[in-house]
Formats: structure tokens, sequence, C-alpha cells
């Protein structure tokens, strides 16, 4: 999103103000014109609000010192420049501040009208010359990879919202847990533990010679009702055979 904002300052810098100060750029040079320019002051606003996010337009031979690249962007602009057909480079780096990710895109000159400012000092807006030198920013190709867009951002954002992802999942997974305990306990209870007590508490009844309890079935075709109507057959035998025995 960062760098797509970036290409969207870029282009509204290059098609709405650029033209409106183009014919007087030799006697006046405005770098608020020049759209890396505006893309890179657009998002030194932004750092006010969120200093760890940064976008820069690195280049190992700018025109403004301030966009030349460190050790490691320099590292990534010779990555495009080996592999063309590469669009985008992730990288992570550890910092000071803590792990950040990196991303990168080439910027490559495909338009004649770049090479206005950078092919020679003699071919750039003396204005241009006055401001920034003519040793810095000049020599670029129709087609060359000169820099490149990186987007710097924290992992200490989605880490921590993988923390809180990971502590929600376990949170919400322990929760179901004691639920299905829970459950499966009172099912317990009701199917079997309770039928089972019932029976035993009438065997224990009919062992002690009270044949008149009442019997109990209980319905359904589980092992429990099974259970249940093979004691009442054995109590009725019970009392079957002690009944003959008393005649």
């Amino acid at each position: 999103i960062m760098i797509e904002g970036a290409l969207a300052i870029r282009g509204y810098t290059a098609k709405e103000v650029y033209p409106l100060i183009a014919d007087k750029l030799d006697t006046v040079f405005l770098p608020q014109t020049v759209s890396a320019y505006a893309a890179a002051q657009n998002f030194r606003e932004l750092r006010k609000n969120f200093p760890a996010y940064v976008y820069k337009e690195a280049a190992l031979n700018p025109t403004n010192p301030n966009d030349r690249a460190s050790d490691w962007e320099a590292d990534i602009i010779r990555e495009f420049r080996n592999n063309p057909d590469q669009k985008e480079v992730i990288v992570e780096r550890d910092t000071p501040t803590g792990p950040t990710l990196n991303l990168a895109r080439p910027i490559v000159i495909n338009r004649e009208s770049c090479l206005v400012c950078h092919s020679t000092p003699a071919a750039a807006p003396q204005s241009m010359i006055k401001q920034y030198g003519s040793n810095n920013g000049f020599g670029w190709k129709m087609g060359e990879v000169v820099a490149a867009q990186i987007v710097t951002v924290p992992m200490s954002v989605p880490l921590d919202r993988a923390h809180k992802t990971f502590f929600t999942f376990l949170a919400a997974l322990g929760g179901i847990f004691v639920l299905v305990f829970v459950l499966v306990n009172l099912l317990l209870h009701f199917v079997v533990i309770k039928p089972v007590e019932r029976m035993s508490k009438i065997a224990e009844e009919v062992s002690l010679g009270k044949m008149d309890i009442p019997e109990y079935t209980k319905k359904g075709s589980d092992e429990i009702a099974s259970l249940s109507k093979s004691f009442n057959r054995m109590r009725r035998s019970l009392q079957n055979a002690l009944k003959l025995l008393d005649e």
C-alpha cells in the first residue's frame, strides 16, 4: 500500500505539477516538481505519526545526496540489475529498534523525459545544476535500473498481532475443551452413570429380599437400555425361582 501510494504521488506530480513550471526550469528549480522528491516528502510527513515506517527511493548515483543508497540498499539495486526479470525483493533485517521487513521494487528509466535531467550536465537545467552541482545524478541510460523504491515496516506490529491471535486461539481452544469436557461429563452422568446407579440400587434392594421394588426400564436401543432389560429378566427369573422354592 505504501509503494502504491508513492507511485500515485509520483504520477500526480509528474502529470499535474511538473507541467505548470516546466518552461521555467532554466531560471528556477523547484524540487517540489520532482516526483521522487514529492513522494519522499509525503512520507516524511507520515513518519511524524508513524516513525517506524520508512519510504526511500535509494539510488546508486542520485542527484540529491539524501537519496544515496546505503550498503544493503545498494545490494538490492545490484540484484535488480543482475536479474532484469525480478520485479520485487523482500528482505528481513535486524535493526537497533528491532526486526524490520523491507520490500523493494526497481526504478527503471523507461522515458526519454527522465534523461533530460540525468543524461549529461550540459543537457540538464542550469537551475538544477546550481542547486545540486554537476557531479551526481548523471550518466543514466534508457532501460537501466538506477534506483529502487524501498519500504521499511517494523515486524513488531505483525508479530504482536500474530502473538495476540495465537493466544486468542489458545484461549478459544481451551474454552471449547472445557465446554466439551463438561458436556461429555453431563452426558455420561445422565446416559450412563445415573441409570447404572438406579439399577445398582434396585439390585441391592432385591438382594436384601425386597421384591416389591418397581422395575427400572430404560428406553432406547443402547447398551444401558439392553442392560436394564437383561437385569429385569434376571430379576423376574429370580422371583420365579424363589416362588418355586416356597411351594
